[in-house]
């Protein structure tokens, strides 16, 4: 394990960690996170202030889901990747977090069926593996801030998956045209790709639906697609085989994941390079926020889960959901986890390392304010800690 150890021998959230190429000072890491701040899909000064607030020397980024085409929206105001406007307005949060001796990751996003004809070019109804709505269970955040109904979206030919790939593929390119480090592949959620994924969605009878082989065909042909644009040691994937987020159920969560993570293995053999992380979701974590033992199964049964994960994949495994200091403490030192992500606790707190390197509290979120357009307010107007004691171990972080 690439990792580095405290004088006592322990890992903990503050051991420096070597990911590829790339060195770490600390394993806390900026969740991808949707925030609806980027006014008609524009990166703007906002975005540039919020980040550079969760910088650190050393410290890992990943933006919000980030959209590879105009189709890809599902929620108001999310940036998107997919033109040159938008790269340059990426370019300046770019080098404000390099500034700050950060690194920063871009997550490339298409939402597939979790959309609406409001987000689509034309009115069209958007597009996904299968013909089959989201349950009226779930709720879509419309533009004026009422939420609506899945509408029915249009199942891809066959044909048109491989322009989806290329989508992903130019994403990532620009993505790196605009200076991130790298990009992640959002491959979980309910969102497009876990749509191919998840036998409870995909209800395919061409070569990219029924066997499991087949419904890992577009996730690896994505991943190929976009190694072979920037290279392995800048991508990540993050997969949720566990979550039933969207209705994204599956009836063997386990083989699944395994199944994806044979595929990134034997790519990885193949090229002779390792991607630089595979994220996974806690089974644990819901949409809204609860840690619900049992909802999954045990504890005991979730944390074997993972870690049968973590056992089969070959390079940086990242976690994420529902985690406090405590539990992101217990995953590194206990070796179920490289780095561990976070997600609610920091947009509420832009200090979070700090705040856990000095075990102080912690700022409550507003989940209300989430998904507004509000410039400031509940996304750049959390507060600091506050005292001069806290001014050295600032500015080792």
């Amino acid at each position: 394990m690439s990792e580095m150890s405290s004088a006592k021998g322990t890992t903990t959230l503050f051991s420096p960690y070597k990911m590829g190429k790339l060195n770490l000072s600390h394993r806390v890491v900026l969740a991808p996170m949707t925030r609806c701040r980027a006014l008609n899909e524009i990166p703007n000064q906002a975005l540039v202030d919020y980040y550079v607030q969760r910088s650190t020397a050393g410290g890992f980024l990943i933006t919000e889901g980030t959209l590879v085409s105009p189709k890809a929206a599902g929620f108001p105001h999310c940036p998107g990747i997919y033109n040159k406007e938008q790269v340059e307005a990426w370019k300046k949060v770019v080098d404000a977090v390099h500034a700050k001796g950060a690194v920063i990751f871009c997550q490339l996003w298409h939402v597939g069926r979790a959309s609406h004809q409001v987000y689509q070019p034309g009115g069209e109804p958007p597009i996904s593996s299968t013909s089959k709505p989201i349950s009226k269970r779930w709720r879509i955040l419309m533009p004026d801030g009422s939420h609506g109904i899945y509408p029915n979206p249009r199942p891809l030919a066959t044909y048109e998956i491989p322009q989806l790939v290329e989508q992903y593929r130019q994403a990532a390119s620009n993505a790196i045209e605009a200076g991130f480090d790298g990009i992640e592949i959002h491959g979980a959620h309910g969102y497009l790709i876990d749509q191919f994924l998840k036998n409870g969605i995909n209800d395919r009878t061409d070569e990219y639906g029924g066997s499991l082989a087949n419904r890992c065909k577009f996730i690896t042909q994505v991943v190929q697609g976009v190694v072979a644009a920037i290279g392995a040691d800048r991508v990540g994937v993050r997969i949720s085989p566990a979550i039933d987020h969207l209705d994204a159920t599956d009836s063997d969560p386990l083989s699944l994941g395994l199944a994806v993570i044979d595929r990134l293995n034997k790519l990885q053999l193949d090229l002779g390079s390792r991607l630089t992380y595979l994220h996974v979701t806690q089974p644990r974590y819901t949409a809204y926020g609860q840690t619900e033992s049992g909802r999954h199964g045990s504890e005991h049964e979730e944390a074997q889960f993972m870690r049968t994960l973590r056992k089969a994949y070959q390079g940086t495994f990242v976690c994420s959901g529902g985690f406090t200091r405590e539990l992101g403490m217990e995953a590194v030192a206990q070796g179920d986890a490289d780095l561990v992500s976070y997600g609610r606790l920091f947009i509420s707190n832009p200090d979070l390392v700090l705040r856990f390197k000095v075990n102080a509290p912690l700022n409550r979120y507003i989940r209300s304010t989430f998904y507004t357009q509000d410039p400031v307010v509940g996304y750049t107007d959390y507060p600091f800690l506050k005292g001069n004691g806290n001014h050295e171990l600032l500015s080792r972080l």
